[in-house]
């Protein structure tokens, strides 16, 4: 499997194709839309995160050491933004997530293009996946 670093330097190199604000918007839409939909039993109040303008839920498992993240927004371009933290972060170990800090929203120019609000909102979704990683690395 890939380390975090490689898949974010990845997504830096496919959003580095596009120069044009609004292909890149598409194409978070179109990750967004490849992303599986969450089981109606995770949309809870305890998965939804707080913070975000549009609905976001987070659910975290932990399988073999590694923590497993599934997510699901109404909003398509969040939709997008949160598979992009799932490509990157799931399937890891506690400790690899909490040592690396998504530097690819920084290098595609994500935060600058998105609204406050959703800038907030990604801040929150990635502090609750440093979050979850936190909770199992403590439990072991």
């Amino acid at each position: 499997m890939a380390t975090i670093k490689e898949l974010q330097d990845d997504i830096i190199a496919e959003f580095s194709d596009f120069e044009d604000w609004l292909d890149r918007y598409q194409l978070l839409i179109d990750l967004g839309g490849e992303q599986p939909s969450l089981p109606d039993e995770y949309k809870t109040d305890n998965n939804l995160i707080e913070g975000c303008q549009s609905r976001v839920w987070l659910q975290a498992d932990f399988v073999d050491g590694k923590v497993v993240f599934s997510a699901e927004s109404d909003a398509l371009i969040v939709k997008g933004i949160v598979a992009l933290l799932i490509k990157v972060y799931s399937g890891h170990t506690p400790d690899e997530i909490l040592d690396n800090e998504p530097y690819f929203v920084e290098a595609i120019g994500l935060k600058e293009h998105l609204s406050p609000t959703r800038s907030n909102g990604l801040v929150a979704m990635i502090k609750q996946m440093k979050l979850y990683a936190l909770a199992f690395k403590a439990r072991g």
